[in-house]
């Protein structure tokens, strides 16, 4: 009970913050002093600018024995939990048009570890597991940028996949942490403060998307509670049930389960924003899941380390 209350506590912190950065660009917005070009500009920056930046600064780390196996553990564990979430989501919302189908869709697969899932592995878990969360950052980033795109109406080609923000990023990133190099120190600490404006801008783009959304529908839509239900719910506990009976590290085990039971990710305004579809019903979903996941969250982390063993039943 007392790790229950404490979770609780934790996350219901995490939310608030959140709320409190998209409060501010909801005011912006709301007074007319951030206009929809400069959401637009804002969102481009932190997709094509930031992202790349957070992938290479959270390999700036030490490479301990084992690592690098856990790690690819860890990366198809967390890449198979979102390919069934994306399995599940092809059969969905066929009704609804085009341009909220895709984000719906979108939303039922990706989810706020960037933004929420990395402090909350740290603050759950400890330090020992966030290289779990820089990893899921790094997988997320590659399906978002490929299959994410598609599923939102954007084109992939080859050319694209390659050289998107998450492949730059995996690219200097990856060679940095197997070989324990660091980049030049201007160079680092710039990439650094570029990293820390992910949560942030991200959340400020949201709010301002916010202005413009019908809050009111986000709390009567009984489709958007569906894919709260999937995203809170199913998305990790059917991972939580599956993974039990092979015996994974314990850590790497609870962190895939929290960074599946995180809320709909910030990037869904955003790639709506980008390529023309409803970012109404991106920003409801992210708003609703946002504040439902003060409840569901410390029940999924409870329930993994539990499992797990980290915690006694």
């Amino acid at each position: 009970m007392e790790a229950m209350l404490s979770n609780f506590a934790l996350v219901a912190g995490q939310v608030v913050t959140l709320f409190l950065l998209m409060g501010a660009g909801f005011v912006l917005a709301q007074l007319g002093k951030l206009y929809p070009d400069g959401v637009s500009q804002m969102s481009t920056l932190v997709l094509y600018v930031v992202t790349p930046c957070v992938i290479i600064h959270a390999f700036a780390i030490e490479r301990t024995d084992g690592m690098v196996r856990l790690l690819l553990e860890f990366a198809a564990v967390y890449a198979l939990s979102t390919l069934f979430c994306a399995a599940v989501a092809l059969f969905c919302f066929r009704g609804e048009s085009p341009c909220r189908r895709g984000p719906m869709r979108f939303a039922m697969v990706y989810g706020n570890n960037g933004f929420m899932g990395l402090p909350l592995l740290l603050s759950i878990l400890g330090e020992r597991a966030v290289i779990y969360g820089v990893v899921s950052v790094v997988v997320f980033n590659l399906l978002l940028w490929t299959h994410g795109v598609r599923t939102m109406g954007g084109r992939v080609t080859l050319r694209q996949a390659l050289v998107s923000p998450a492949t730059v990023g995996l690219v200097v990133g990856l060679p940095l942490f197997l070989t324990g190099g660091r980049l030049p120190s201007m160079v680092d600490s710039a990439v650094g403060f570029l990293a820390d404006l992910n949560t942030p801008l991200a959340m400020i783009v949201i709010g301002a998307q916010m202005a413009g959304a019908d809050l009111k529908r986000s709390f009567t839509s009984p489709r958007l509670y569906g894919v709260a239900a999937f995203r809170l719910l199913a998305a990790p506990l059917v991972p939580m049930l599956c993974l039990l009976p092979l015996r994974l590290d314990p850590m790497l085990y609870c962190a895939n389960i929290i960074l599946c039971a995180v809320p709909v990710a910030g990037a869904t305004g955003m790639l709506a924003q980008r390529f023309e579809q409803d970012t109404a019903v991106a920003a409801q979903m992210v708003t609703l899941t946002t504040l439902l996941s003060v409840l569901t969250l410390p029940l999924m982390a409870v329930a993994a380390q539990s499992l797990s063993g980290i915690l006694p039943l």
